[in-house]
């Protein structure tokens, strides 16, 4: 699969955007793992659409300006980036992180999208202050929280022996960006479930069975927010199933775009 990177300036932030396939614009938003690009999802998505998936800012190698320390930040951001780049009436996708900076955009600008596809979004909180229903990364080890986000934990390991030093660190950076947008208030902004009735593009959310930081019941009460709204679950996987099962959730995101695709 042929795909360009470049880097557009929005204000003092250098945004690092690659594009794939050919056919009307469909924008994916990636989740903090930062895999899509180089993904069987991509790949199938490029077949009907161009694939523009822009780097959120501290992620890839897009810079980190230091007075953005929020995803509503991120969001401002993003849709600037589509101002600059003349992208309007469009589909966007965003899974997990993704799935959250691409539901605080659509609440700034409801007519900028076509339709919402959100991918075990993280973003909004529904239990007491003192309870989880999204699960501490921080808090647990490595071992465990691999095998929350995964239904089959091999597909999440990386080798870092076979990284360059410059993969390794990158990687190491989305962490740290990650820790910063979403370190406090955990995965969420408490003001973002009282926005979500603004979103009026007709909107999936997809979710893996086996999601072990965020649930379906979490998903379910997420999805309810937004007027009309349907809801399917991925067999087969966890918290990132356009990576783990990207087959079975290609069929379902190309029945809801229908005559978005060419």
């Amino acid at each position: 699969m042929a795909a360009n990177t470049g880097f557009v300036t929005i204000g003092d932030a250098e945004i690092e955007v690659t594009r794939c396939g050919t056919g009307p614009a469909l924008v994916l938003l990636p989740s903090e793992d930062m895999r899509e690009a180089n993904g069987a999802f991509v790949e199938g998505l490029a077949r009907d659409f161009e694939v523009i998936i822009p780097s959120p800012p501290g992620f890839g190698r897009s810079t980190l300006p230091d007075w953005m320390t929020t995803v509503d930040d991120i969001a401002y951001v993003m849709l600037s980036l589509l101002d600059r780049l003349e992208i309007g009436n469009v589909p966007v996708i965003g899974a997990s992180l993704g799935g959250w900076v691409a539901a605080e955009m659509a609440t700034k600008e409801p007519r900028r999208f076509s339709r919402l596809v959100l991918i075990d979004p993280v973003g909004v909180k529904f239990a007491e202050p003192s309870a989880r229903d999204i699960a501490d990364i921080w808090q647990l080890s490595p071992a465990k929280v691999a095998a929350l986000r995964w239904h089959d934990i091999e597909k999440g390991k990386r080798d870092t022996k076979a990284m360059s030093d410059n993969e390794v660190a990158m990687m190491v950076r989305d962490q740290q960006s990650l820790a910063r947008f979403c370190w406090e208030p955990y995965m969420h902004n408490p003001k973002l479930k009282h926005r979500l009735d603004r979103i009026t593009a007709p909107t999936l959310f997809l979710w893996g069975e086996h999601d072990g930081i965020a649930g379906i019941d979490y998903g379910h009460a997420y999805s309810k927010l937004i007027s009309g709204a349907a809801f399917e679950t991925v067999a087969d996987a966890g918290h990132y199933p356009h990576l783990e099962n990207p087959g079975a959730t290609l069929n379902v995101v190309r029945a809801f775009l229908g005559g978005a695709s060419r």
